[in-house]
């Protein structure tokens, strides 16, 4: 019998592999605690250790792996950033390499709504019986232009869901799809030349050593006065510090989040108790043109029940047949 060690469980995570897992009949044990250097002996006996966005797989926590016989790293995501690839030693890598980009996409969509509209300030003004307009004012998406930095799967889809507001959509890529570009009606521009016009950036694109803080501060004082900024990528595609100092000179209009560059000790769990805070972090939350959700945009019940369904299958062709098409080499 196959051997599970899963790391970072959640109750619906338990309930939705619990379920898969009747037609695959593996050992599995759920820990609460991420992977990371110091819990890795946790997995001690395992043949499998299952992991989310936050565990961390590092050349340390790797040379613990290897030396328990950790044969398989089952990445329950498609982000794969959090694993030091070039230190894997025996152990083989698989992740799910897409659950729903409709997920993403369409939370995307919500952050710009809701910072545009001022949904959250209007709420929760009527909560209160004050029905003032003053301070709510937004603008038509129809005729703006965005930029879309990644056009893999979520970016197109973020893309056809922009066309339906009828904006003019400009985007960047290091690998360009123009069947899609023709098909899709967008441009492919220099990353530049889209700080430069959008009025609209949404981030759809993987972490890399080239996009790492690829929102710096000369991207920043490129952009337009006003501009809205969407990542429900990666935390680190930006740089907090430079957004915070454009944030605070008025320069951007407002800013979505659903990923933070330190967001491991925070996000995904409950911290409404606790005295520990991050200072980048609370000052973001303060800001009125500021929304952030905590790495929710997969969370839907259809990329749950792929993302169930395809580790389990992941891991069985690992183990039956030698071969997975979702094993990263």
């Amino acid at each position: 019998m196959i051997k599970i060690a899963f790391f970072d469980t959640k109750d619906y995570d338990k309930a939705l592999f619990d379920k898969y897992n009747k037609d695959y009949n593996y050992d599995i044990t759920y820990f609460e605690s991420k992977l990371n250097s110091e819990t890795a002996p946790l997995a001690k006996g395992f043949d499998v250790v299952c992991i989310f966005v936050n565990d961390k797989a590092d050349k340390e926590t790797l040379d613990i792996l290897n030396e328990y016989g950790v044969k398989l790293l089952a990445l329950r995501c498609s982000g794969f950033n959090n694993v030091d690839l070039d230190h894997l030693g025996n152990i083989r890598v698989v992740r799910v390499p897409q659950y729903s980009p409709y997920a993403v996409a369409e939370h995307a969509t919500a952050l710009l709504l809701n910072i545009n509209r001022k949904i959250y300030k209007s709420y929760q003004r009527v909560k209160k019986y004050n029905f003032s307009l003053d301070g709510l004012l937004g603008f038509d998406l129809h005729g703006k232009t965005v930029g879309v930095v990644g056009t893999g799967k979520i970016g197109k889809v973020f893309i056809q869901i922009m066309k339906g507001f009828g904006t003019n959509i400009i985007a960047y890529d290091l690998f360009k799809d123009m069947d899609a570009a023709k098909n899709l009606g967008f441009e492919y521009v220099d990353f530049d030349e889209l700080c430069k016009k959008s009025d609209i950036i949404s981030l759809h694109c993987p972490l890399t050593p080239e996009t790492k803080y690829l929102i710096d501060e000369k991207a920043l004082s490129l952009m337009k006065d006003g501009v809205i900024i969407i990542n429900c990528s990666r935390g680190e595609l930006i740089h907090t510090d430079a957004l915070i100092n454009h944030l605070s000179s008025g320069k951007i209009g407002g800013v979505g989040l659903d990923v933070y560059e330190n967001e491991e000790d925070f996000f995904l769990k409950d911290m409404s108790g606790s005295y520990v805070r991050d200072k980048n972090l609370s000052l973001l939350i303060s800001m009125p043109n500021v929304i952030i959700t905590s790495h929710q945009a997969f969370f839907t019940s259809e990329a749950l029940h792929k993302i169930a369904s395809d580790t389990c299958q992941n891991i069985s062709d690992i183990f039956n047949s030698g071969e997975c098409k979702n094993e990263l080499k």
